[in-house]
């Protein structure tokens, strides 16, 4: 089901444990990045289980946009929000009692309704799914009072299986997720966050909008988000960038719903290449070709930080991760913290943005600190995708720096924060520093070397790594530490970021642009960066083709062009050259319905291009490689479907049984790989739980396959070529006799 429906060869861990579990009756609470394919998890069960599956989604643009995606599938999904008139949930309603709708989605504020709960329970449920469950927490970052509704749905639906999902969820959170659901013994999966495709950079906050156009110049054409704080800075850089030619509108809660709801259409389509938005845009989004997120103002938090940069490379292409960070924006997150009542919440909120800042001022690999973040780690010296990684930052000794820090705190009597410690030493006279005679202070003025931000940052950095303490809220003051005596007394060293003048691109800039075709060469490990790596020598002008019909055929149904297929399904097309429906329906993304409704129409658009690029050339031995020159020696074949081998490809370990056809019982090292366990109900879902050297081995063969499969397009290529070439000599003979 998972290729008939959705076009899928194989699941991305853990997705076909969790299906396994759901299917077993088994409640599970899911971790996965976004990018990492939750809404699989629980729209697979639902198709393989008798009754309707409800699934709980916390905004209406995502519930359409699921239920859209799912109807051009094929598979039978609606929705019931406040959008709809009476007359179209009661033909809803209609359906579900007819046993006409598998997936239905719904608020949670709709389950508040005693009657519409009294509705569910005349249906079957087959599971019911929890998404974007951090919602349910108090120190969720998102946190949602109507999600507490939901604890009752076990009280009334003791049998059924529940699924939580989230993207973003520290480990305090995934404890209330659990218990406020009261989910009964859950299987809990926990995926890695590492989105390798992902480039993360923090840069200075000087002359912003000067780096962010000549990032955005460097790559016209790439869809992106940039987010602000607020909502009139978010129209504010919306006209700036229009005035210099760039395609981008605001989006935030401000505006009129009609506007908005335009606003999205238009950046789902490709009308709009930049939305500029608060934190109200992103959540209902699924598009996969998000070339970057770039926060122009500080997130809240890291929750924030992470859903928001994880919208970007979705379809697995590299992509970038861009904050403007400059500690001036700390002081607006501090007054909107200031402006709740519950104290406990605002105690979370600043230990939050904590939190965040030293993930901003920090010198390790970005990916780590933020893996960690989530209790996860990250082995790998060097992720070679951060700034920090890329280019690391200078160090010097800054042992006497740490004194004069340290010392200006203790003469102070540690009863200030970090703002009045550098007016210190500095040796600034302002009023406060006058009034409690700090002028004569034997600090005051020692550190008249460095800036104001400067110091900060020096400061920042030593509270990181334990040499002074951060304690309070609302007013943080600095406090030393057992090893803070070790630096002033004990003759300890230490080093400190020899801090930067100027800012700058932090990494190498990549070229995205629908040019850049061959792909990412990723070598570290999570979630897949793509299904398929596609050749680098593939036809460029063949994927704009396959583009272009895309483009029409989406905009014949009114859809995003998406939802037709991914960028990374039309680059597997134009790598492969598939000839017939077999070969279409292998390529990633393309399942029974989409085979369907656009095998034709690509198919003869590949077979069109072939045909045109031989015309085009003529007979001209150079423009097609001989068999020859293939280092795999290809048996005679009349038909190219039917192709097999003489002998194997100098490169493939895997060995060919008797008919020349690859051997999968022999394992790449000659060894034999072990026999088929029976079928079970595990198994019928997935060979994942196969031991950890078979799946290496196969990872070896597929890799090594790859390599072969674009030898044979070429070849096929050269083969439509000969026949296309004899066709037109014999028409030409024709015509002469």
């Amino acid at each position: 089901m998972l290729k008939k429906y959705f076009g899928y060869e194989s699941f991305i861990p853990p997705q076909d444990e969790i299906v396994a579990e759901v299917l077993a009756g088994k409640d599970v609470f899911a971790l996965l990045p976004t990018g990492g394919g939750k809404s699989i998890c629980y729209q697979l069960p639902a198709l393989m289980l008798e009754g309707t599956a409800l699934v709980i989604s916390p905004l209406i643009a995502l519930m359409k946009d699921q239920v859209d995606r799912l109807r051009t599938l094929g598979i039978q999904a609606a929705c019931i929000n406040s959008t709809l008139g009476p007359g179209e949930v009661q033909r809803i309603i209609t359906d579900l009692l007819d046993h006409q709708i598998k997936i239905l989605y719904v608020a949670p504020e709709r389950l508040t309704v005693p009657e519409f709960l009294s509705f569910l329970k005349r249906l079957k449920i087959s599971l019911i799914a929890i998404d974007e469950a951090h919602c349910i927490s108090e120190w969720g970052h998102e946190f949602r009072p109507a999600y507490r509704h939901l604890r009752v749905l076990k009280d009334h639906f003791p049998k059924t299986p529940f699924i939580a999902l989230t993207a973003t969820a520290v480990p305090g959170v995934q404890k209330d997720i659990v218990s406020l659901l009261k989910l009964e013994n859950p299987a809990i999966f926990k995926a890695s966050f590492n989105r390798r495709n992902l480039h993360y950079q923090i840069r200075p906050k000087d002359d912003a909008f000067g780096q962010l156009l000549d990032y955005l110049n460097r790559h016209r054409g790439a869809c992106g988000i940039i987010y602000c704080s607020t909502q009139k800075a978010t129209e504010s850089l919306a006209r700036r960038l229009q005035a210099v030619g760039m395609k981008a509108l605001a989006y935030h809660a401000g505006m009129d719903g009609a506007l908005r709801s335009n606003t999205q259409e238009k950046f789902i389509k490709n009308e709009v290449q930049i939305i500029v938005a608060t934190v109200a845009f992103g959540m209902g989004i699924d598009k996969p070709d998000i070339r970057f997120v770039i926060h122009y103002d500080l997130p809240k938090n890291l929750e924030s930080y992470s859903q928001e940069t994880g919208r970007a490379g979705r379809d697995g292409l590299e992509s970038d991760c861009i904050l403007f960070f400059g500690y001036g924006d700390t002081k607006k997150i501090e007054y909107l913290i200031e402006q709740g009542n519950d104290e406990e919440e605002k105690k979370i909120a600043y230990q939050k943005l904590r939190d965040l800042v030293r993930f901003c001022d920090g010198k390790d690999c970005r990916r780590r600190s933020l893996l960690a973040y989530f209790g996860e780690t990250y082995a790998e010296e060097n992720c070679g995708r951060c700034d920090n990684c890329l280019q690391p930052r200078e160090s010097m000794d800054g042992t006497q720096v740490a004194k004069k820090i340290l010392s200006a705190v203790s003469q102070a009597q540690e009863r200030f924060g970090s703002s009045y410690i550098v007016d210190i030493l500095r040796g600034s006279r302002t009023q406060k520093v006058l009034q409690n005679g700090h002028e004569r202070l034997k600090a005051h003025g020692t550190g008249r070397e460095f800036s104001q931000s400067q110091w900060s940052s020096f400061i920042r950095e030593l509270a990181a790594q334990g040499f002074l303490r951060i304690e309070g809220e609302k007013y943080p003051i600095l406090k030393l530490t057992e090893k803070s005596y070790n630096i002033l007394f004990g003759g300890e060293a230490i080093l400190l970021t020899r801090p930067k003048e100027k800012s700058g691109p932090a990494t190498e800039e990549r070229d995205f642009s629908e040019r850049d075709f061959a792909g990412p060469k990723i070598k570290s490990k999570g979630v897949p960066s793509e299904r398929i790596r596609p050749s680098a020598q593939t036809s460029q002008e063949l994927l704009e083709r396959l583009r272009a019909l895309r483009r029409k055929l989406a905009e014949d149904e009114g859809i995003p062009q998406y939802m037709v297929f991914h960028n990374s399904s039309l680059k597997a097309m134009a790598a492969r050259l598939p000839q017939n429906h077999l070969e279409f329906r292998a390529v990633e993304g393309v399942g029974d319905k989409k085979l369907e409704k656009y095998g034709d129409a690509f198919l003869s658009e590949i077979e069109a291009y072939c045909r045109e690029s031989v015309e085009e050339k003529g007979n001209d031995s150079a423009s097609c490689r001989s068999p020859d020159d293939f280092e795999d020696s290809f048996a005679e074949c009349d038909e190219i479907d039917d192709l097999t081998f003489d002998s194997p490809p100098s490169e493939l370990s895997c060995p060919l049984d008797t008919d020349g056809y690859l051997d999968f019982g022999q394992c790449a090292d000659g060894e034999s790989g072990p026999e088929p366990e029976p079928e079970s109900t595990e198994g019928s879902i997935s060979g994942a739980n196969a031991n950890g050297d078979l799946l290496k081995r196969l990872e070896n063969l597929e890799l090594q396959f790859s390599a072969l499969q674009r030898e044979l397009a070429e070849l096929k290529r050269c083969v439509l070529a000969a026949k296309s070439s004899e066709a037109i000599s014999e028409d030409s003979a024709a015509k002469k006799g």
